[in-house]
């Protein structure tokens, strides 16, 4: 039988960072992966002579202080980046354009230019100070949240009296810090908010704590980044990284279920058996609990969400020849009308980098990637052509691509995504954040109270690339501190 120091379950960012932490520590790991590739829904694949995107199109979480940028400072892997200038445009109902410029004086001037002078400048500065606040602390608390009294001292370690003052934001909604700047009734910026917040908070003003809704705010106020050649980039160097370090990889393989041993656990797969003293799951919650043998009394059923609560995406890759320049490669776009069959108000629209030649086949071609939300995905049935019609003919009104010059497309939806990370219902996004759920409440990482540990965005919900890489290193962290590894 197969023997291992850690067993990671699955490949997305969060198992990544935490499969390359622990390689770093001097452990053994193996990666199984249910796919021909890793990554997840942070991956990339070749169709018809373009490279998509499975899922995340955008890339935060660099810079001091910043989850990614730890992972880097402590493995030492290089990632081939791009900083783009312009983070992100967004198209308003009416046909007003707004740019989310990354400096924050120059996103003030902008705010006030689209939605009035009253009360923006407020909101921003208050919203862009505590998210600095969060991403200033979210390395220096690495054992959150406490579930355990060594959680508790290695908490107080890094106490200060910030913490403290920032406290009440976890208690209050977006949309209370909206009406304290007397902002509730400007509908345009009200819009604007909830629509911004479905990026990375994965809900509305009213559910989102402000503690994390200024973060999911402001990402566009960090430094955004592209990687060439799509986000497969962005984790074949953490592969790479594991298997330099004496790891490995395999691929095509799924587990099937995690019984306990005396030492740690043995893992079944379709393919075979591997026996392994710690054990990182990868896939989410709802999927983990499955895998465990009866009696494992330590997995959190009631916190788990149902497909009432999660959100599947509807997303298209398109392939076409460009007839003008674009400002940014990421754009919103608000409807004037919902979606047909999503009941979406808006489409986010991500094109490759202008300078980056590995995407299409043909010269002077471009691709882009479309996605929306899809709520309550166990129970919707859409009809694929009736939203990719309705799509192109968004794309083609606003002058993304002439009609002629659409060169191919394709779509998927939830048994898509089901079937490609083989996650319960095909959610994604992780799970949405909710006012009732304080960051205290959050799952623990620690899946079984021994040595099996939880990561990826149903552990740390929300806030994209930056939340999943946050919640490998707390789960290295709790590892290191449980067993002084």
């Amino acid at each position: 039988m197969n023997t291992t120091d850690v067993l990671v379950v699955g490949s997305g960012m969060g198992a990544l960072t935490s499969a390359a932490l622990l390689a770093n520590k001097g452990l053994k790991v193996r990666i199984i992966e249910q796919n021909w590739q890793p990554g997840g829904c942070t991956s990339s694949y070749w169709r018809k002579g373009y490279v998509f995107e499975t899922g995340a199109t955008t890339l935060v979480g660099l810079g001091e202080g910043m989850p990614l940028q730890y992972v880097i400072d402590k493995t030492g892997i290089e990632l081939p980046l791009r900083k783009l200038g312009l983070p992100m445009q967004v198209w308003l109902n009416g046909g007003i354009r707004v740019n989310r410029y990354e400096a924050l004086e120059e996103w003030i001037t902008e705010a006030e230019r689209v939605f009035g002078k009253s009360g923006q400048r407020a909101f921003w500065t208050e919203c862009f100070k505590v998210s600095q606040f969060v991403w200033q602390n979210s390395l220096r608390q690495l054992s959150f949240p406490p579930t355990r009294f060594i959680d508790v001292l290695a908490s107080l370690k890094h106490f200060s009296f910030s913490q403290l003052a920032h406290l009440p934001y976890a208690f209050l909604s977006v949309e209370a810090v909206l009406k304290k700047h007397n902002l509730l009734e400007n509908k345009p910026f009200v819009d604007f908010v909830n629509e911004q917040l479905l990026i990375t908070a994965q809900n509305h003003m009213e559910q989102v704590n402000f503690l994390f809704g200024a973060a999911a705010l402001c990402y566009t106020n960090y430094s955004n980044y592209y990687v060439d050649g799509g986000l497969l980039n962005l984790v074949l160097p953490l592969v790479k990284y594991v298997e330099d370090h004496g790891g490995q990889i395999v691929y095509r393989e799924k587990v099937e279920s995690v019984s306990r041993t005396a030492s740690g656990y043995r893992v079944q797969t379709n393919k075979g058996a591997y026996e392994t003293e710690y054990l990182i799951s990868g896939i989410p919650v709802n999927n983990t609990q499955k895998l465990f043998s009866r009696g494992s009394t330590a997995l959190k059923t009631k916190a788990t969400m149902m497909s009432e609560q999660l959100n599947s995406a509807f997303q298209m890759g398109i392939g076409f020849v460009p007839h003008r320049h674009f400002e940014s490669i990421h754009h919103q776009i608000h409807l004037s009308e919902p979606l047909p069959e999503t009941g979406s108000a808006s489409i986010f629209v991500s094109l490759n980098h202008p300078q980056d030649t590995d995407r299409t086949d043909v010269s002077g071609e471009r691709v882009m990637s479309v996605s929306t939300h899809l709520p309550n995905p166990q129970h919707r049935l859409i009809d694929n052509s009736v939203v990719e019609k309705a799509i192109i003919k968004i794309l083609i009104k606003h002058d993304f691509f002439k009609p002629e010059n659409l060169k191919v497309y394709h779509s998927s939806g939830p048994k898509s995504w089901q079937k490609w990370t083989g996650r319960q219902w095909g959610f994604v996004g992780g799970y949405p954040q909710y006012l009732n759920i304080k960051p205290w409440q959050m799952l623990d990482c620690r899946i079984d109270g021994y040595k099996s540990y939880q990561v990826g965005d149903t552990v740390y919900p929300g806030q994209g690339i930056p939340g999943v890489t946050l919640s490998g290193i707390i789960a290295m962290e709790k590892l290191r501190l449980d067993w002084k590894v």
